[in-house]
């Protein structure tokens, strides 16, 4: 009788290597609308210099958009739905602001990111569907269905949290002041809710080796 081979095993789901090229995919349309702005922006203030840089930074924006979507597609295979509508609503209110001339439709850009995002996560989240699982579920492993949906609600209420800063800074602030505060505001805060998510994951079965990935595969917020 021939002794019958081990059957081997199988082989561990790589995961896809995105590290930090996530966080580029999201804020470097930002960066480069601020480096555009402000090569372009006048020394002395006035409205038509102005405008005109904000012109120039809004094409430089589609621009970067568009090819942010392009690489991410290249180089993990995908494009995420969320990437996908941030970037739409990118070149709609990219439009307006170059064919109308006001800088109030890119500043309302994120609130309507913000707000469709909450709505699609909270909404799935009643009807008990964790659409942020399909986004990141490849940086997850391990996380049980509960806490999708958990992450789902937090994110989901984060982003409406977003965007009544967003409606407040853009009342508040002029627009360079405010284009900054997209840096240095708006990146730290979502860095900092995700850190605070780290706790309720690992009690949803996030394995401790993973903690740096959460950090590193942030829902996109469109920047």
């Amino acid at each position: 009788m021939t002794q019958s081979e081990p059957t081997p095993e199988p082989t561990p789901r790589a995961k896809p290597k995105s590290g930090w090229l996530n966080i580029l995919v999201d804020y470097g349309p930002l960066l480069v609308f601020l480096g555009t702005y402000k090569f372009y922006a006048p020394e002395e203030p006035g409205p038509l210099g102005e405008i005109a840089a904000i012109i120039a930074g809004t094409v430089a924006f589609m621009v970067a958009a568009v090819a942010a979507l392009v690489f991410s597609k290249w180089k993990f295979g995908r494009i995420s739905p969320m990437l996908m509508l941030s970037t739409a609503l990118i070149i709609g209110f990219g439009a307006l602001t170059i064919w109308l001339r006001d800088e109030r439709f890119i500043q309302i850009k994120p609130t309507a990111i913000y707000i469709l995002f909450g709505v699609l996560l909270i909404g799935g989240w009643l009807r008990g569907k964790a659409l942020l699982q399909i986004l990141l579920e490849a940086a997850f492993e391990g996380v049980d269905h509960a806490g999708w949906l958990k992450l789902s609600r937090n994110w989901g209420v984060f982003f409406f949290a977003l965007a009544a800063l967003n409606e407040v800074m853009r009342a508040q602030l002029s627009f360079e002041t405010w284009l900054w505060a997209k840096l240095w505001v708006f990146m730290p805060l979502s860095f900092l809710f995700t850190f605070t998510q780290i706790p309720m994951l690992l009690r949803h079965g996030l394995a401790f080796d993973d903690e740096d990935e959460v950090l590193k595969n942030q829902p996109p917020t469109g920047e």
